[in-house]
């Protein structure tokens, strides 16, 4: 039992469970009926996203500066109680089942899966490498 920390839109990884997006919105021109049969997501999970106005803030930054205070604030975000209960119970839930996490960015380094990830593994969670 394990959390896979993973890009949606990507073909599931083996024993992957329940694919959770981690995203503030859906993916644009995607019906809700195909987000799982096209590999976006069985359930989205908006509470553990960057705020509008991070997403922003990722979105114009041109410098790894620019990036890491984007993940600085990402993490402020996650210490607010609603998010802290959220990643409480996944990290328990990891412990029971396979699910997986995550967002539409390519790369997880200047992403907030890797904040999420840091996090959940902080919490006790079995995330798998």
């Amino acid at each position: 039992m394990a959390i896979q920390i993973v890009r949606l839109g990507t073909a599931r990884n083996k024993n992957e469970g329940t694919r959770i997006g981690a995203v503030r919105r859906p993916p644009r021109g995607v019906p809700k009926t195909d987000f799982a049969s096209h590999n976006w997501f069985d359930v989205r999970l908006p509470n553990i996203s960057p705020s509008p106005e991070a997403v922003k803030q990722r979105h114009s930054a041109k410098t790894t500066a620019q990036l890491n205070t984007f993940l600085k604030k990402f993490k402020s975000e996650m210490s607010h109680p609603d998010a802290v209960h959220i990643l409480d119970l996944l990290a328990v839930l990891s412990h029971k089942t396979n699910f997986s996490l995550g967002c539409y960015c390519e790369s997880e380094e200047f992403c907030h899966r890797s904040i999420l990830r840091a996090l959940l593994i902080e919490r006790g969670a079995k995330v798998k490498p």
